[in-house]
């Protein structure tokens, strides 16, 4: 079967946001078929502790995809400890040069409370601007709704759970079934 004749996956918003020495990542729980919700309480935000050394990682895409993903930077990070940008980047690397990697189909972002990261198919490690990232089909309504909240007195959570809120409201591929992870510097 071809890759145009499969039912359209969509779905999914997360949004990462550093704030006041914080940074949370934040992801709804709705997976869908086309226009049929499958689940709505996926958790697409996950806590990786390679060596102890703690990150936090949201996924956009394909499930499996993404957790063969997430399994290669675990073990980039056991391979560079404490040092996620370069973890992340030999990451990007292979996926963009592995045949069998290339074909994955899912985003990435990443963080240990220093660095807010996105990682791409396309070989890309971005440090967002204005210290909010998004991926994913309601990820620009997160953003936009983020990066208007962020000089406000709000906390980091509370512009990641807002942005969430208005995505949800606009994108038919997302719900209001949270997962949030929180790491500090």
């Amino acid at each position: 079967m071809a890759q145009d004749e499969f039912p359209g996956w969509h779905g999914t918003t997360i949004i990462g946001v550093k704030k006041a020495g914080e940074v949370v990542i934040a992801g709804d729980g709705q997976v869908s078929l086309g226009q049929t919700v499958i689940k709505g309480t996926a958790r697409k935000v996950r806590r990786l502790s390679p060596g102890g050394f703690d990150v936090v990682a949201g996924f956009a895409g394909s499930t499996a995809d993404a957790f063969t993903l997430l399994e290669r930077l675990e073990a980039k990070l056991e391979a560079t400890p404490g040092q996620l940008a370069r973890a992340s980047v030999e990451l990007a690397k292979d996926w963009r040069t592995d045949k069998y990697l290339q074909k994955l189909e899912a985003m990435l972002i990443v963080s240990d409370g220093k660095d807010l990261l996105v990682i791409t198919g396309a070989g890309d490690v971005l440090e967002p601007e204005h210290d909010v990232a998004a991926i994913g089909s309601g990820g620009n309504f997160a953003l936009a709704a983020a990066r208007g909240m962020m000089s406000s007195e709000r906390t980091a959570e509370a512009v990641a759970r807002d942005a969430m809120a208005i995505a949800a409201d606009i994108c038919v591929y997302t719900n209001g079934n949270l997962t949030i992870e929180t790491i500090s510097a």
